[in-house]
Parts: C-alpha cells; sequence; structure tokens
C-alpha cells in the first residue's frame, strides 16, 4: 500500500513552504500542458464524465480529509487536568471550526452573487438573451429587397450584442478562474502546514478538478474566438492567481506560527476565544466549505441539467464520481497507516 505514500514523498520532499509551492507548480504546469492534447471541440460528453470525477474527488477531500482533520486536530493541547473545562473548550472548539466551514461556504457565495450582480450572468451560459421583437407597426408598403436588408442588419446587431455577452461571460470566467486558483493556493498552503499527508491529497484533490476545470475554461475560450494560442496564454494568467494564493496561504501560516511562538509562556490567552485554535487553524475548515460550494452549487447544477446524449450517460458520470471519492479514500487510508 506504500507505493502512494513514497510517490507523494518523492513529489513532495521539502518543508511546508516548498511543498506547497511545489504543489502549486504541478497543479498549474501540467493541466495546461495537457491542453495541448485536448480537441477544442471535446465531446461535451467527455468533458461530463470528467467534471464528474473532479466533483467525486473535490468531495472525498472534504469528507475524508479536511474535515475530519479540522474536527480531530482539536487534542493538540490537550493536556489539562480539568476535564470537564476541557470538554467545554471541545464543544466551543467545534462552534469555531463549524463557523470557519460556514464562513468559506458563505464567502464564495458572496463572490459568485456579486459576480452575477455585476456582469450578469456568470461563465458557463451560452444561451443568447434575444426576443426578436416583431415590429407589428412597420409599414406594409417596404419592399422584399428593404425587407431583408434590415433582416440583415438586424442580424448582425444580435451578432455583435452576443458577441459582446460572450467577451463579458468570458473575462468574467477568466476573473473567477484567477479568483478559485487563489482560493486553491491558500488551501494548499494551509494543508501542507497542518501535515504533509493532508497537504499531498488536497493536492491532489485540487489537480483533478483543475484538469476538467481548465480543459472547459479552454473549450469555452476556443468557442469564444480566441486563437489556440491565446487561450493558453490567458490560462497560464490564472494559473498566477494559484502562486499569490500560496504565497498569502505561506504567510497566514508563518504569521500564525511566529504569534504561537512568542506566546508559547503565556499559553492560556494565545487562542480565539480561549480555545487552543489560532486564526491559521480556521482556514481548512474555511476551505472545506469553499470546496463545498463550488462542488455543490457551482457544479452539480450545471450537471444535473446536462443533456445525456445516451442512457448509458448518467451512469457513465455517477460511477465517474464514485471512483473520485474511492480514490481519496484510497489515500486517506493509505495515509493512517503511516502515521
Amino acid at each position: 500500500m506504500s507505493q502512494a505514500t513514497s510517490t507523494l514523498a518523492f513529489l513532495f520532499p521539502g518543508n511546508a513552504m516548498v511543498n506547497s509551492l511545489l504543489a502549486t507548480s504541478y497543479i498549474s504546469i501540467i493541466p495546461n500542458l495537457l491542453l495541448y492534447f485536448v480537441p477544442p471541440n471535446i465531446k461535451p460528453s467527455t468533458l461530463n464524465v470528467l467534471v464528474n470525477f473532479a466533483v467525486g474527488s473535490l468531495l472525498g477531500d472534504v469528507f475524508l480529509h479536511l474535515l475530519p482533520h479540522a474536527f480531530s486536530s482539536s487534542h493538540d493541547h490537550g493536556h489539562e487536568k480539568d476535564h470537564h473545562h476541557h470538554d467545554h473548550n471541545d464543544e466551543k472548539k467545534n462552534v469555531l471550526i463549524g463557523t470557519g466551514i460556514f464562513a468559506g461556504l458563505f464567502l464564495f457565495y458572496a463572490a459568485d452573487k456579486c459576480m452575477r450582480a455585476f456582469y450578469g450572468k456568470t461563465g458557463h451560459d451560452h444561451s443568447h438573451h434575444h426576443d426578436h421583437k416583431k415590429n407589428d407597426d412597420a409599414p406594409v408598403t417596404e419592399t422584399k429587397e428593404e425587407l431583408r436588408q434590415r433582416g440583415k442588419k438586424e442580424e448582425k446587431e444580435a451578432k455583435k450584442e452576443i458577441e459582446q455577452q460572450v467577451r463579458a461571460s468570458t473575462y468574467l470566467n477568466l476573473l473567477a478562474d484567477f479568483t478559485h486558483n487563489l482560493t486553491d493556493g491558500i488551501a494548499m498552503a494551509a494543508s501542507f502546514y497542518a501535515s504533509p499527508a493532508i497537504g499531498a491529497t488536497t493536492a491532489v484533490a485540487v489537480f483533478f478538478h483543475e484538469i476538467p476545470h481548465e480543459v472547459s475554461d479552454y473549450a469555452i475560450l476556443i468557442q469564444s474566438g480566441f486563437s489556440k494560442k491565446r487561450a493558453m496564454m490567458a490560462q497560464f494568467t490564472t494559473a498566477i492567481g494559484a502562486y499569490i494564493g500560496t504565497f498569502i496561504g505561506i504567510f497566514i501560516e508563518e504569521m500564525a506560527n511566529r504569534l504561537s511562538h512568542s506566546d508559547s509562556h503565556h499559553h492560556h490567552h494565545h487562542g480565539l476565544f480561549g480555545t487552543s485554535m489560532t486564526w491559521g487553524d480556521l482556514v481548512i475548515p474555511a476551505t472545506a466549505g469553499g470546496f463545498l460550494y463550488i462542488a455543490t452549487v457551482g457544479v452539480i447544477p450545471e450537471l444535473l441539467e446536462a443533456k445525456h446524449t445516451s442512457k448509458l450517460q448518467p451512469v457513465k458520470e455517477l460511477l465517474a464520481m464514485i471512483v473520485g471519492m474511492i480514490l481519496m479514500a484510497g489515500i486517506a487510508l493509505n495515509e493512517s497507516h503511516h502515521h
């Protein structure tokens, strides 16, 4: 079983800071290289199978790694003699963790909502909102030729409008990608600081949801009339977000560590609300909340609306999701052997 573990040890040889930057590099570079081999006109059904697999691995990361870690790490400093006091602290701690999860979900929801409010509907909406108003009071005297000319002109305007909408939604999609990668970066850093194993599994989960994400965004860019080269460049730009996020995450964790070291002699006043938790400890629950939002609100509704080409398609998609989950379970069990 230790095959996976030794591979992960090989991929992530350094300390938390080095590893989180390495993970970000793998996740940013490899999916982008894979884009070279992706036909821009990838079948939606293939893409949906991929996306389901990604959702499975993402939810696997949430339910099998992030949340269990968040709730079980409460026994770090649990050496108090006063048991009653300790239980009370645990209660408080769980409420804090729950709040962290909610905060992550809420932040993603808020970002999504504001973006939709400012820019109209986001990313993946390619329906054309045009009700061609029938011009009832048009003079009947129009010749066929004039009518044809007018039709052409209207068509041109409609096309232009569609193009502007697609453009807006494309750039919005890139912005959403950028912020998404940013949060992934923060999550990655937090995970590696939590433990090498948690870091590695989060890296795997992010990697698998990054692939269909990149592929579908690439397909959208191509559809919107980007050249292959420009689409690739645009995807690389969003990868910068991942690095910025990783640096933010490293900064949060390093600051938290500094604080806790300088505080260690009067330990009691150091946590949030008298628990042993620091702000840094809330990053993992918040990440879990954010991932939950991405999977259940961001992606699953789209998958539910997707057209099924065959009777087998939904079965394939559901299986792909379960496989993603099983993969994460495998890695989780694999880790617990080595602790």
